[in-house]
């Protein structure tokens, strides 16, 4: 089984230390290096071949953790940067996944919440904590009457998934998501999947290369 090669940008020695012994219990995860500021990622990003960075916002330096990520992304496909920090207001947030951050976790959520994003991740899947979702769609102004799981669908439906891959993802009945798909679209006042994406682009939910030609 390949494993999701990830490595970890925070200037606290004891979240590094912490969020490593965690990752490093599972079997199909890695943790392949640290860093302490983005400038030192940087230095050590080629020998580590990461799949995921898991990047806090506020680093020391002349490089902060949104241009960081800005960086990352214009590299290409990988690797795919996760924020983990404690910072959760709507503006940050939205800069962060403009930037390109792939998901979006507070430090003070539950692990199993890390280990979902940092899977998500690995799979090129977009991961938002349910305090980033929401200030995503506070910050959009509409989409607020969805549910949590709803607007998991809709982060999925917008990546192009489809039902089946979507019911694999979530671990539900076909049935189940093709209920979701239908509310959301009834929600957003939308009359067709393929307005998803759009919508999710429009709204700040995902980057232009993210959506499926």
């Amino acid at each position: 089984m390949d494993r999701i090669r990830v490595a970890l940008v925070d200037d606290h020695h004891v979240v590094r230390r912490g969020v490593r012994a965690f990752l490093e219990s599972f079997a199909d995860i890695s943790v392949v290096g640290e860093a302490a500021s983005a400038e030192e990622a940087f230095e050590k990003l080629e020998p580590w071949q990461a799949d995921v960075v898991l990047m806090d916002l506020l680093l020391p330096g002349g490089m902060d953790g949104i241009s960081a990520t800005q960086r990352l992304h214009e590299l290409g496909e990988k690797p795919r940067v996760v924020a983990l920090t404690a910072y959760m207001d709507d503006a940050r947030v939205t800069a962060a996944l403009r930037a390109g951050a792939i998901g979006y976790v507070r430090k003070d959520a539950l692990p199993e919440v890390l280990l979902e994003a940092v899977r998500a991740a690995g799979r090129g899947q977009l991961f938002l904590d349910s305090f980033a979702a929401e200030a995503v769609l506070n910050d959009s102004g509409v989409g607020n009457e969805l549910t949590p799981r709803e607007r998991e669908v809709l982060l999925l439906v917008a990546r192009g998934m489809s039902n089946r891959q979507i019911a694999d993802a979530l671990t539900v009945g076909d049935e189940t998501v093709k209920s979701h798909v239908t509310a959301v679209l009834g929600k957003l006042g939308l009359s067709q999947r393929g307005q998803v994406a759009l919508w999710a682009l429009k709204h700040g939910w995902v980057g232009l290369d993210e959506l499926v030609e």
